[in-house]
């Protein structure tokens, strides 16, 4: 004997709810169903054309069982969602940047080239990052299914402080001491010298640079100068802002990694004492510096490191505070 189009629907309801659950949802949408499909009859429907209407109504059996057992369809629900997406947030702001930093920094080390290093590392950091998604979601998923409580609840104690981005005269006036404290070192070191060698100072920038490549750090000096007036005048964060500040903070890059990388940076008198004060050892690393182990090529590495890690921080920071401002507007 065929099952009818009622019976098959009720049969594909109730197959995933618990047995003690059936019998009493087979009753209730036997029910439900027959005063339905005796409504439209009532009106003049034919039986068969009211009963696929009725249960075509009704909608998804495998939906309407899960709303009677109270089981979630949806991978996070409203309860946990919020909580998943600050802790991801944050997650994916630190952890793949900081592999891919720490990898970088370690084949750099090694010898590798710049180019098959970058890629490796962000290779890496990619894979950290589906990592970190994925096992997140599923703690998160793990949780919505059982119930189970984070302890996690939100109380007025946790409304954070309003954060004014605007540019306002201490800024200005913090950047202009700044900049006047780099020009006078520059000069001082070149005039002075500022390593001390138990005689004469010795200037660790290379005296070579004068006048062109410290006359290009000193114009750039004065743009930034131009641009914390401009900052303060405008007294917020734009777009054309945050892409004069990475247009300025990439040029600083290029001018250190350029000549540090070309092996003018530093004063080769400097590098000189500084082996000769290190012994054997350290003279032949510093003979050894565009080998593998090279000492003075560690210590460049590092220092190449550390300046690409602040321009990149800096340009990430103007970006931010002109797509707050942005925000801030559109409110």
């Amino acid at each position: 004997m065929t099952a009818t189009l009622t019976e098959r629907y009720i049969s594909a309801t109730i197959r995933s709810l618990k047995p003690e659950l059936q019998d009493d949802v087979r009753a209730e949408l036997e029910a439900l169903i027959a005063d339905a499909i005796e409504a439209r009859t009532d009106q003049g429907e034919a039986a068969d054309e009211a009963e696929r209407e009725v249960l075509s109504e009704l909608g998804d059996p495998g939906l309407l069982a899960a709303g009677y057992a109270d089981r979630p369809l949806h991978l996070i629900g409203p309860k946990y969602y919020l909580t998943w997406w600050r802790l991801l947030k944050l997650l994916l702001w630190i952890v793949p940047v900081c592999v891919v930093g720490a990898v970088l920094l370690g084949q750099l080390l090694s010898g590798a080239e710049v180019g098959e290093s970058l890629v490796q590392a962000l290779a890496i950091g990619l894979q950290v990052a589906v990592h970190l998604v994925f096992w997140t979601t599923l703690v998160f998923v793990v949780l919505e299914r059982t119930g189970a409580d984070t302890g996690m609840k939100w109380d007025v104690d946790q409304l954070p402080e309003v954060q004014e981005d605007g540019a306002g005269r201490s800024e200005l006036i913090a950047s202009l001491v700044f900049l006047a404290i780099a020009a006078v070192a520059v000069v001082w070191d070149a005039v002075r010298g500022f390593f001390p060698t138990g005689g004469e100072p010795i200037a660790i920038l290379n005296p070579g640079l004068w006048p062109w490549w410290i006359g290009a750090l000193f114009g750039l000096m004065v743009l930034e100068a131009v641009f914390a007036f401009a900052l303060y005048a405008q007294r917020r964060w734009s777009t054309a802002l945050a892409a004069l500040n990475t247009v300025l903070a990439l040029l600083f890059a290029a001018w250190v990694l350029v000549l540090l990388l070309g092996g003018e940076l530093v004063n080769p008198e400097f590098l000189s004492f500084i082996a000769q004060a290190g012994g054997e050892e350290f003279a032949s690393g510093n003979a050894d510096a565009a080998g593998n182990g090279g000492v003075f090529r560690i210590l460049a590495v590092l220092l190449g490191f550390g300046i690409a890690i602040g321009v990149g921080w800096d340009i990430a920071d103007g970006w931010r505070k002109a797509v707050r401002e942005r925000c801030v507007a559109r409110v």
